[in-house]
């Protein structure tokens, strides 16, 4: 099948890992296992542009036991698993386009590469595909019924799109379900970015000011573990009710300016562009830390950076050094791109079960609905979403209370008060 790997080799070690994550992503097996039965996805073409990790490759298995034609490529380089994909493509039979660390060039041939599978379905990890598709191949738009978005930063694209009359398909915007990023954001992004830090610098976090760039749910989750292991957390944002927020969360609230002095680890979680710039960083003291925990490598202005340098040198794995004509020494972990995944494992596989239940149950969504819906950005319906929890809980082995009929004719009455 048509594939771009490194090592077909690597397979049996890929598979192990894959084995392991899906241990912990129940929810995912038990949609796996309903699909295998109502072949909801039967004749669909997927074209996935996602991070290749073994809770992704759990997630491609799902989507072809309810029968669709699955493709990948990578969402950023440095995420991708090359044992992951050599098991896809080995033992799974999934069409993969990833290396790991691969040029700019090579990423978007494999993007393009991916789209030639001509999908019906797309899934987008930061929206590259969508947009891929929009501005090169409008050829294949007739043709795709809709698509998935996982990320904040590829929900804010898309959106803008469609304000602007631009998209030419409905995208579902999985980001936005509860059980995606009530969960995902805060307790995945803020338990592997610290595991991304940890890794690169081995840095201890207690004691130390920790300035976080972005209050929304991947800062707060990011925020909560930085307090818990003893740091001094400051945010910065620009939103004030997130800001007011932050404040009442028990941190200090100022500008980036303002900060800037302060901090020993900076660490952007925004989805916009430069939010560290260079009049920050020449604010900052010796030794002092950046990395982002965004999508894209573009929240870090690293080209201010460098112009700033009199040297640099990669002083450890993931840890590029910048030493400044005044002596001074700033520090940039995995080339500023998401941390959590470039210089760790990602997501644990436990909270990624729902996101990727969410990936699933849309997909099939999409198959069966795609026709009642408009070019527009819509949210995951909420009976799926109610689906996935419950299927958690269940995994789990929780129970809940359920309304009785006096209670749901109470909520569903405006003629009963006190």
């Amino acid at each position: 099948m048509p594939s771009d790997i490194k090592d077909a080799k690597l397979a049996p070690v890929g598979k192990t890992k894959i084995e392991w994550s899906d241990r912990h992503m129940p929810v995912l097996a038990l949609i796996r296992e309903r699909f295998e039965s109502d072949r909801p996805l039967a004749g669909q073409r997927i074209s996935a542009c996602l991070h290749v990790t073994t809770e992704t490759a759990n997630l491609a298995r799902t989507l072809q036991a309810g029968g669709a034609d699955v493709a990948i490529c990578a969402s950023n380089p440095l995420s991708t698993s090359d044992e992951v994909t050599a098991s896809l493509v080995e033992d799974y039979g999934v069409s993969v386009f990833a290396v790991h660390d691969a040029s700019r060039d090579l990423y978007y041939k494999h993007i393009n590469q991916t789209l030639d599978h001509k999908p019906t379905i797309t899934m987008d990890d930061g929206a590259d595909l969508v947009f891929t598709v929009h501005t090169e191949r409008r050829d294949l738009l007739e043709n795709i019924l809709g698509g998935t978005e996982e990320t904040t930063t590829g929900v804010i694209r898309l959106r803008a799109m469609a304000d602007d009359g631009e998209l030419a398909y409905p995208v579902v915007a999985v980001n936005d379900a509860r059980t995606k990023h009530l969960f995902d954001n805060r307790y995945g992004t803020g338990q592997s970015t610290v595991d991304g830090i940890l890794r690169a610098t081995n840095m201890l976090f207690a004691g130390s000011t920790v300035v976080i760039a972005g209050y929304g749910w991947c800062g707060r989750g990011f925020a909560l573990r930085a307090r818990g292991l003893g740091a001094h957390v400051i945010v910065t944002e620009v939103d004030p009710v997130r800001a007011l927020e932050a404040q009442m969360d028990g941190y200090r609230v100022m500008t980036m300016a303002e900060a800037a002095p302060l901090g020993d680890l900076f660490v952007t979680l925004t989805g916009d562009i430069r939010v560290v710039r260079g009049e920050h960083f020449e604010l900052m003291r010796d030794g002092a830390v950046v990395a982002n925990s965004g999508h894209f490598n573009v929240e870090l202005d690293l080209d201010a950076l460098a112009k700033m340098a009199a040297s640099r040198r990669t002083i450890r794995p993931n840890v590029e050094e910048f030493t400044l004509a005044d002596g001074r020494h700033i520090y940039v972990l995995a080339e500023g791109r998401l941390v959590n995944l470039a210089a760790a494992e990602g997501h644990p596989a436990a909270v990624m079960d729902m996101s990727f239940a969410n990936q699933a149950l849309t997909a099939a969504y999409l198959s069966a609905k795609s026709d009642t819906l408009e070019n527009l950005v819509y949210t995951v319906p909420r009976d799926i979403d109610d689906e996935v929890a419950r299927l958690k809980l269940r995994a789990l082995r929780i129970d809940v209370d359920v309304l009785t009929d006096e209670q749901v004719e109470y909520l569903a009455s405006w003629r009963m008060g006190t």
